[in-house]
């Protein structure tokens, strides 16, 4: 979310956000919204401070006649704010709804494009692998493998549904150990955050797309079981499965003002997650690469208001993804995110895809995004500069570090051999136990 205020000063950029960003808001509907509401909170301001003078005149009156004068008028201003207040709560609540769809602007370097068919690449690194055998796509590998049950994962859990098994169970917790471990090493703070919330943390964060939950287009889990409160009465807050450690980990100083002193503030966290993926319906719908559930190990990072600093700070976050993937030994590409293919709330965006030789094309393993304060205004966090004193939002930025299933789908198709074997990289060896998984046929 912005400040108005911002939105008025820069009106030109506000509306190139939006164009950019195919986002559907009447910029000028919502500065009239705007006006109506400041002219209507001014009305109700100058009603409420007369009926307060009106107060202290009926203390005043000299005579019964005066006395009734006086509560006479009083009486038609209580009507003129009685009028005056459901208005201005209309008014109010479409000001809102239209104020949380309001873009953020882009980075100066952040490519103008319609859809994801024009964001650019950046940097290649590594050779795709050239196989002198047919080679196996990760379904059949995990089925002769014996790691991976679809067809059970499908009974079970239904459509999307897998099982893990085997050394695949630990080929996918030694990726989130190592990936823990090495940003613990780099100075991120490991946590482990809840992953059943309550709505403020995927409002603040941006993963509703409105004011509330509309189970049609957000793509999230929303808990049917009423839960209880700590008096024994049922809650009457809606709980949601996070889809990303991110609104959990950024909602962890929401309504704080925070020590500028200690920041930036690394934190990288390891969850389950959740993802209804209504907008994929019919995509990618064999295998592993699109599925409801998953494990992730997020980076975020709480940042000063200092654009400078957010780049940086969100190329040393890439940087280290890009460091994970290079000693995972896969070929992968950097893509920045142009403005048709980034959600509102984002400045400016990066994604990282592996090479995946079964789809015979690059495949998304993680997104890094920088939200300056649009995320913090929403959640109210806020720090305290340490030489002014002066309070401002953080800036926040998150990135995937490594997520699965579909590191482990690049994994199992770049190292697979002419026998099925799976060649485990180095870093992973001490996770697994061995540097081969060798074929087994199916269980």
């Amino acid at each position: 979310m912005l400040d108005i205020g911002f939105i008025r000063d820069n009106e030109a950029a506000i509306r190139s956000a939006i164009a950019n960003k195919n986002i559907a808001l009447d910029l000028d509907h919502l500065l009239a919204v705007d006006l109506k509401r400041r002219e209507l909170v001014q009305k109700l301001e100058e009603l409420k401070s007369l009926k307060n003078d009106i107060n202290a005149l009926i203390q005043k009156a000299a005579t019964p006649e005066e006395r009734d004068e006086v509560i006479a008028k009083g009486k038609d201003i209580k009507a003129a704010i009685d009028a005056a207040e459901p208005e201005w709560k209309a008014v109010k609540a479409e000001y809102d709804a239209l104020m949380v769809m309001v873009p953020n602007i882009v980075s100066p370097d952040t490519p103008v494009g319609k859809s994801d068919a024009e964001n650019k690449e950046v940097y290649v690194h590594g050779e795709k692998p050239v196989f002198d055998f047919a080679p196996k796509t990760h379904i059949e590998l995990g089925r002769d493998l014996d790691i991976l049950d679809l067809e059970r994962g499908a009974k079970v859990g239904g459509y999307r549904g897998y099982y893990v098994k085997n050394e695949g169970v630990l080929l996918v917790m030694g990726l989130m150990m190592y990936a823990l471990q090495k940003l613990a090493g780099k100075g991120y703070q490991p946590m482990i955050p809840p992953t059943l919330v309550k709505g403020f943390p995927l409002f603040g964060s941006g993963y509703f797309k409105g004011l509330e939950y509309d189970g049609s287009v957000d793509e999230v889990y929303e808990v049917a079981s009423a839960d209880k409160e700590s008096d024994g009465s049922i809650s009457k807050e809606q709980k949601f499965l996070v889809g990303t450690a991110e609104p959990s980990l950024l909602a962890y100083y929401s309504g704080e003002v925070l020590d500028g002193g200690d920041l930036p503030l690394r934190l990288a966290g390891f969850s389950q997650c959740y993802r209804s993926e209504i907008g994929s319906y019919g995509k990618d719908t064999k295998g592993m690469y699109r599925v409801h559930e998953f494990m992730k190990v997020e980076q975020v990072v709480i940042a000063p208001a200092d654009i400078d600093l957010a780049d940086a700070l969100q190329e040393e976050m890439v940087g280290l993804s890009q460091e994970m993937h290079e000693e995972l030994e896969l070929p992968y590409r950097k893509i920045q995110i142009c403005t048709g293919d980034m959600s509102a709330g984002k400045y400016r965006a990066f994604d990282l895809e592996a090479w995946m030789p079964g789809m015979n094309r690059y495949g998304e393993t993680g997104s890094a995004s920088n939200f300056l304060d649009w995320q913090a205004r929403r959640l109210n966090v806020k720090y305290a500069d340490a030489k002014t004193g002066e309070k401002r939002h953080v800036y926040m930025l998150n990135n995937t570090a490594l997520p699965t299933p579909r590191i482990l789908i690049a994994i199992l198709e770049n190292n697979q051999d002419a026998e099925g074997n799976i060649r485990v990289p180095k870093v992973l060896q001490p996770f697994v136990g061995t540097d081969i998984i060798r074929a087994k046929g199916r269980a």
